[in-house]
């Protein structure tokens, strides 16, 4: 018998069969993609591909806008103690500012599925319960505790990292943190009261605002990889609503709606003053989403230890603030800290690119 005729015969697989095989073939595809993947994402670092004079710029950028609506409220809004209507504000105008920027075709929407929006929900959640427990552990500790339990929001933002997503730093960012948190609670210090509840809240607080600000940085640089602008459009919607009825839950509401049948607030400059604050806000949140993207969760954190000590400075030449050597003390350490952080992130930039530049393969010449 020759070979040809040992060979079985070729059987031609039937329609339902080639389906089968079509999709068994898609199922190999998507895992082999998911063990590729891991359980990291590849995006994790991405601050370390950013160009150092683009990351500099906006953060200087958020500094400014920070710093500017600080002193904003602090000279006009004194007297609108009206914190879940202000951040309705905000929302709203980060809501009309974003789509008027989609109108003028600055960017284009992004497809999502079910599952991208309701993260969208999860997280406009977890951006309202920021603030209201914010706003709860304030009412219940002095504005020193809570100032100084605030500067461990670095510490925390480390934490989840490590745990959620593996990733670790160098030696040298780990030690620029001491002085980062110890100058900056030096500069904040003051009288220390709370009670037990009120410490459990402030540091439910704490972990949530380091959560929002990694979670914030996960939407625009991981698998989903949303545009800052996008991003902020589609969440701020979602935020102004639920301030709202937080306001209106809380009596802000009708507190506002008294305070101006009573005459006290003068509509026309309220409303030229609040006009100006949303407009900064939606400054602020823009520069802000960019910065998060580009520097990442962590350094967005160690700006928050920054953002006070400047504010404290800011208040001695505007404001005539009298402070006390510990508190000078605090703010010199805290610059220390900065340099020593801004240091070990370069170091580490240039380590990475090391890591990833290309290396040509050795060939055997014969």
């Amino acid at each position: 018998m020759s070979r040809r005729d040992s060979q079985e015969p070729v059987r031609l697989l039937t329609p339902e069969e080639q389906e089968r095989e079509g999709k068994v073939d898609e199922m190999d595809l998507e895992q082999d993609a998911t063990r590729a993947d891991g359980p990291k994402d590849k995006n994790i670092d991405h601050e370390y591909s950013v160009a150092s004079t683009v990351k500099f710029a906006w953060l200087g950028t958020y500094f400014f806008f920070s710093l500017l609506l600080t002193l904003y409220n602090k000279l006009v809004l004194g007297m609108f103690h009206f914190p879940w209507l202000l951040t309705f504000l905000h929302a709203t105008f980060a809501s009309l500012g974003t789509f008027a920027m989609l109108q003028m075709g600055y960017f284009k929407l992004s497809r999502l599925g079910r599952r991208e929006n309701l993260a969208l929900v999860a997280f406009s959640g977890l951006f309202t319960a920021n603030i209201a427990v914010s706003n709860l552990s304030l009412a219940m500790v002095s504005v020193p505790f809570y100032q100084t339990m605030r500067m461990l929001c670095p510490i925390f933002t480390i934490l989840i990292y490590r745990v959620w997503y593996s990733r670790s730093y160098s030696t040298m960012t780990y030690l620029s943190l001491i002085p980062l948190i110890v100058g900056a609670a030096m500069t904040t210090v003051g009288e220390m009261t709370f009670s037990d509840a009120g410490f459990l809240l402030t540091i439910l607080g704490v972990i949530l605002a380091a959560l929002k600000t990694v979670v914030t940085n996960r939407f625009m640089t991981g698998s989903l990889a949303l545009p800052p602008v996008e991003f902020l459009m589609r969440m701020s919607p979602l935020a102004a609503l639920q301030a709202f009825a937080c306001a209106t839950a809380t009596g802000e509401v009708g507190g506002f709606w008294e305070l101006v049948n009573s005459g006290e607030l003068s509509l026309p400059p309220a409303f030229a003053s609040l006009t100006g604050n949303g407009f900064l806000a939606l400054l602020l949140n823009i520069s802000s989403f960019n910065t998060n993207k580009l520097a990442g969760a962590l350094t967005m954190t160690i700006c928050g230890n920054l953002k006070q000590c400047l504010t404290v400075l800011l208040g001695i030449f505007l404001f005539d603030v009298t402070i006390g050597w510990l508190n000078g003390a605090g703010m010199a350490v805290t610059m220390l800290g900065a340099v020593i952080y801004s240091k070990a992130e370069l170091d580490n930039k240039k380590k990475k690119a090391q890591e990833t530049a290309y290396k040509p393969v050795e060939q055997n010449v014969r």
